[in-house]
């Protein structure tokens, strides 16, 4: 699934560099470029986690809570947790930043949406657990807040149904592009090797997993001269490969390697489209 949207990305990417990288274009009466109106935008929205992508992230973050096992740096003993520390679970909801930078012709809209999801965070219970050896010695083992948080870029193509200047508009948008999420762990778990032949332990820091996305949204648009203000919601598809730990892919037992980060959402938008050289040389006649 991923490798195929990952190809249509490279495929539409491409396309349309050459499209508008071709000047003979604009000469032969395809698209007058003094027509050409750039625009700048600022969004957030609430996103709904769907049920697989919420049980996805609490497998990642609380992978090693269950059973996993453990080591103090320099140490080879392998410790197991005494008692499971009582993390709070990642709920399905979360706020997203947006910064939109893009270019209308007509009717036509084509922008880059930079994302950027607020971290999401579990505190942990206290600061060290106590942990026991296979002789039965004990320890203590340092506990970290488990957090993750993702971010990414959508190239969005979308069409004004109502007309160019229309003060009420409705847009809709489809997009394609690429996520990364974002993963801090609990504490210093061992993780393994498929082949068995190597081991380390997790760090004190966030590992990351890419993605490719496939974007589609509505957008209710009022229009005041060059100030506007949309209300927008959408679907974002996502499939993330398996997150590396160490140089270890990190096996989450219930899910294969088409993860599912899938997301619903609704938003406000606000947005300043500048003009263009013809509407520049229109005022300049006044």
């Amino acid at each position: 699934m991923k490798t195929k949207i990952a190809s249509l990305c490279i495929a539409a990417v491409f396309s349309i560099l050459a499209l508008a990288s071709n000047s003979s274009a604009a000469e032969e009466g395809f698209y007058d470029k003094e027509h050409i109106r750039g625009f700048i935008a600022f969004g957030g929205d609430f996103r709904g986690m769907f049920d697989n992508f919420n049980r996805y992230v609490n497998s990642l973050a609380f992978k090693g809570l269950n059973g996993g096992t453990l080591k103090h740096k320099g140490d080879s003993t392998v410790y197991r947790l005494a008692t499971n520390p009582k993390y709070s679970k990642f709920n399905q909801y979360y706020p997203s930043l947006h910064f939109n930078i893009g270019a209308q012709y007509k009717q036509f809209l084509t922008w880059f949406d930079i994302n950027f999801a607020i971290t999401q965070i579990s505190e942990r219970p206290s600061n060290k657990t106590p942990a026991m050896d296979e002789n039965g010695k004990n320890s203590t083992f340092p506990l970290y807040d488990a957090r993750w948080f993702n971010y990414g870029v959508d190239w969005m193509f979308g069409w004004k149904t109502l007309g160019e200047n229309a003060f009420f508009n409705l847009i809709p948008a489809v997009g394609i592009g690429f996520n990364l999420l974002n993963v801090h762990f609990t504490s210093n778990y061992i993780v393994t090797s498929t082949e068995g032949n190597s081991s380390t332990s997790m760090r004190d820091r966030y590992y990351s997993t890419m993605a490719a996305t496939f974007n589609a949204e509505l957008e209710a648009r009022l229009q005041f001269e060059q100030f506007s203000v949309g209300l927008y919601g959408g679907y974002r598809a996502v499939r993330y490969n398996e997150l590396n730990v160490e140089g270890a892919n990190l096996d989450t037992e219930d899910f294969n390697t088409d993860n599912d980060g899938d997301t619903w959402f609704v938003g406000l938008r606000l947005g300043w489209t500048f003009l263009s050289p013809w509407e520049k040389k229109q005022q300049d006649k006044l």
